[in-house]
């Protein structure tokens, strides 16, 4: 059995730091939005199509400078306070299978927080960013998923998916993998495990610890119509 799992919000705590920073960056140009707000309407998102939906509701452009000085002030916090979601390395000393890592995070995202986390060389080279592999194109197109499956030669229903985004759902399903909704990071609010169900996820946990069973049920479960 393959395990694709998403970075942000499911190996590493960042999402509620970037949230923070994108609600500040914001705030500086006009568009008040609490961190919470951010994390409920964009989660799985690119800083590329956040600011594309910003700049369509204000109805102009964002400085060309704005998402390089996101990125910066973001990167320099992640390297200071972002941690690894409870669980996830004894999860991997447990799981009987492969693993790696699907996200719409940059490459360079990916090393600076999975580094500091000590989940980088867990992973490597098994880790896959949608900006940079296959055609490209970030969640939810499945896009990232197609391509970490086909590095495997896996077939998709022999793959399990661990995704906290409605957009990573979504990519995961479109891609024919098995989903499991996972809500144990900060950012996670009520309602995110009703919204992940939706999208498609076959069941959802809050403890990385319950993923081996829910794979195990899996395995003796055709699962539900995509």
């Amino acid at each position: 059995m393959l395990f694709m799992f998403d970075c942000d919000g499911v190996l590493v705590d960042s999402e509620v730091i970037a949230a923070v920073v994108d609600s500040e960056h914001l705030a500086e140009v006009g568009f008040k939005i609490t961190p919470e707000e951010v994390i409920r309407r964009f989660a799985g998102l690119t800083s590329v199509d956040i600011v594309e939906v910003i700049e369509s509701e204000i109805g102009r452009p964002l400085s060309p400078d704005f998402l390089k000085e996101q990125k910066v002030e973001l990167d320099r916090r992640l390297a200071a306070e972002v941690e690894a979601v409870p669980g996830v390395h004894d999860l991997l000393d447990r799981l009987d299978g492969q693993i790696c890592v699907c996200s719409n995070s940059s490459s360079e995202r990916l090393k600076l927080t999975m580094e500091r986390t000590r989940l980088w060389d867990r992973f490597r080279p098994y880790i896959y960013s949608a900006p940079e592999v296959g055609t490209k194109r970030p969640k939810p197109d499945p896009n990232v998923y197609l391509y970490g499956l086909e590095q495997f030669g896996c077939a998709p229903r022999d793959a399990v998916v661990i995704e906290d985004s409605v957009f990573g759902v979504t990519a995961a399903r479109q891609a024919g993998a098995r989903v499991i909704g996972f809500t144990g990071a900060s950012h996670a609010w009520p309602g995110l495990a009703d919204l992940l169900t939706e999208a498609g996820a076959e069941t959802v946990v809050n403890r990385l610890a319950d993923v081996p069973k829910v794979a195990e049920a899996f395995a003796m479960w055709d699962g539900v119509e995509s």
